[in-house]
């Protein structure tokens, strides 16, 4: 980790470590204005060794401003919140960045929830949010560029160390640097140098606003990844003028933009993009540069950004998502405590889509991460206790942990072979892998925190009656849904669980029904498909993956109609026979046949196993019941369930 720990220096500002956390958004807003909560979450992270923070885009001008809370930066009302997260984390040797941006036409709804009035370089329309801009007027933009000086003074007086400017994913400093999008005639368009002069401008106006003692940076998509984005050719030749322009200390390398479903899969890259896949844009914008050089993409453990950086990619690596799994990650690694971090799996499920659908971020490993206030100290209990945790899934490890942790003298047992619940199931699907590491962060907590296991016990009424023990949390999860089927007797079906244990043969011509439009019914389609199969998913909702994090539903869509899978929305399942699959319209009743079809594999949900719940009614001693065994959901809720359990008990 030579690389990684060793420290760089930008415009007499020395940071620690390559090791930052990249502007996002939080959902930790009171009225605008960052939150003790905010500042709770990014002090943790300085806390746990990270050089850099930089605090999420804040709205540089009031037609930025839409339904997505943001940090209003054109008010003075920011300045005493980004004040107490400067205080906070320059307290642990942490350098703390603002970050000023405009959506432009990457924005539909406005603060009341009417469609907003968006603002771009030309009137030329959003695919994503079928917005159509208004062309901004030559006064407009002159005034936005002074919002930028002004909005970067607020921070100087907050006493952030520098500035970073977004002109990356399709907001609108990049819309301006678009042919695509700019399509202007005068001074800010129709050549290279005229679709560079708005940035330019709001790069000597942030300057200005924050004097010579402030680091100024840029923010850049190394190659958008959409029909009509910027390419990365593009984007090295407007980094090699800004750059000869002196303009900047710094450029931070992304990927992806706002304005189309598939660049946006690139904003927070779910776990079927390749680890680190930004570092090459990076190194050939650091090729032609002469100052530093950023990256974030996908860098989720500190091995892989000693690699970036030791291969000369890049000069800072962005670890987001890697320190909301583990705020402590960049100490531990220094520590050469490799086996204790909590590596961050991709699921994207409680951090970005918490944030999309208005949610402030967490982690469903670590739900302590955005409840820092709430469970962000725990200290030792003074009277322990012997608690029995029944069930090993994520649920049942992590309330054996947080118990054990606090003091109590825990046991978990679980009756099967091997600890995992249905993580296990889940790590087979086709390009989940991954997020089979939440069992094993999960044992080490358990480790760390001095847990007994057992396993292959199966636990009833009269080994609590023996045990005794003070308080019991049952985590027993729960078993597939097995919904009524006319004809069944005459058909060939199985279950998911069926299929990803080896349990069944499946017939070359399948149909999968899927009832929750979750991670199964796509994975399950992708599985059938690679193996040969001619597959149809016919799904009940409007889409598949209807209930999954956004990025990782359109990723896993466009790799199911590359792969030929036949996507049926809006479907029931009616019943079936020997060769046909009888399905109903959810909203026009009618019928629907699948025919030809050798197995009929439902994904349908769970139903919770209560046998312990119900051995246990009548006996009187503490019990705590969490994740799918109280009711059928997710892991985030089994894993939340087991910190409250585990700070209970």
């Amino acid at each position: 980790m030579q690389h990684l720990f060793s420290p760089l220096t930008i415009r007499g500002h020395r940071l620690k470590n390559r090791i930052f956390s990249t502007g996002h958004m939080t959902v930790m807003l009171e009225n605008g204005n960052p939150s003790d909560r905010m500042v709770a979450y990014h002090q943790a992270r300085a806390a746990g060794g990270v050089a850099l923070v930089i605090v999420e885009a804040a709205r540089a001008h009031p037609s930025g401003i839409s339904s997505r809370p943001s940090i209003a930066a054109f008010d003075d009302a920011c300045i005493s919140g980004y004040s107490r997260i400067a205080e906070a984390c320059h307290a642990h040797g942490c350098k703390v960045f603002g970050q000023l941006t405009h959506p432009g036409r990457e924005m539909s709804e406005a603060l009341d929830g009417t469609f907003a009035v968006a603002h771009a370089p030309s009137a030329v329309p959003n695919e994503r949010f079928h917005v159509m801009p208004r062309q901004m007027p030559v006064a407009m933009i002159e005034e936005i560029v002074t919002s930028f000086a002004d909005a970067a003074a607020r921070m100087c007086r907050a006493g952030l160390d520098g500035v970073e400017v977004i002109a990356s994913q399709g907001y609108l400093l990049s819309q301006f640097l678009n042919p695509a999008v700019n399509r202007r005639n005068d001074q800010y368009g129709g050549s290279r140098d005229g679709r560079l002069r708005f940035v330019r401008e709001v790069l000597a106006a942030v300057r200005q606003g924050v004097g010579s003692g402030m680091v100024v940076g840029l923010r850049i998509s190394g190659d958008e990844m959409e029909h009509e984005g910027l390419e990365a050719v593009e984007v090295l030749e407007i980094a090699a003028a800004l750059d000869k322009e002196e303009l900047l200390d710094y450029v931070n390398v992304t990927a992806g933009t706002s304005a189309g479903l598939g660049g946006s899969i690139h904003i927070v890259p779910p776990m079927a993009i390749e680890h680190a896949y930004v570092a090459p844009f990076a190194a050939a914008i650091k090729a032609r540069l002469g100052i530093p050089v950023f990256v974030a993409g996908r860098i989720n453990q500190p091995q892989l950004a000693e690699q970036v950086l030791s291969g000369g990619q890049a000069d800072m690596c962005g670890m987001t998502r890697a320190m909301i799994a583990d705020p402590q990650m960049p100490m531990k690694a220094q520590a050469d405590r490799f086996d204790d971090i909590r590596a961050c799996v991709g699921c994207n499920q409680a951090c970005i889509d918490h944030m999309l659908r208005g949610f402030p971020i967490s982690c469903v490993q670590r739900p302590e991460t955005g409840r820092e206030l709430e469970f962000g100290e725990r200290g030792s209990v003074a009277m322990p206790r012997r608690i029995i945790v029944v069930g090993g899934g994520p649920g049942g490890m992590k309330a054996a942990a947080v118990a054990a942790e606090r003091g109590h003298d825990v046991t978990l047992y679980e009756a099967s072979s091997s600890l995992g619940g249905q993580v296990k199931l889940a790590q087979l699907l086709p390009g989940r892998a991954e997020f089979g590491g939440i069992i094993g962060n999960l044992q080490r907590e358990m480790e760390l925190a001095g847990v007994k296991v057992v396993t292959g016990s199966k636990v009833d009424c009269d080994l609590i009656e023996r045990l005794a023990p003070d308080a019991v949390v049952i985590a027993t999860g729960a078993t597939p849904y097995v919904p009524a089927i006319e004809g069944r007797e005459e058909s060939h079906v199985v279950d998911a669980w069926q299929v990803l244990r080896g349990e069944a043969n499946v017939g070359a011509e399948v149909v999968v029904t899927d009832w929750r439009g979750d991670w199964i019914g796509l994975g399950l389609a992708e599985k059938f498909v690679r193996e040969g199969c001619h597959v149809r998913l016919a799904v009940n909702g409007i889409t598949a993956g209807q209930m999954i994090p956004q990025y990782a539903r359109d990723k896993w869509l466009g790799t199911l109609h590359s792969l030929g899978v036949e996507v049926l929305p809006y479907m029931r399942l009616h019943g079936a026979d020997s060769d046909t699959v009888y399905l109903q319209h959810i909203t026009s009743g009618e019928p629907v046949l699948c025919e030809g079809v050798d197995t009929l594999v439902t994904a349908h949900g769970h139903q919770a196993d209560t046998g312990l719940e119900d051995a246990l009614a009548d006996w009187g001693g503490e019990v705590h019941l969490i994740g799918d065994c109280l009711a059928p959901r997710t892991v985030e809720e089994a894993v939340l369930e087991g910190l409250q359990a585990g700070v209970a008990v």
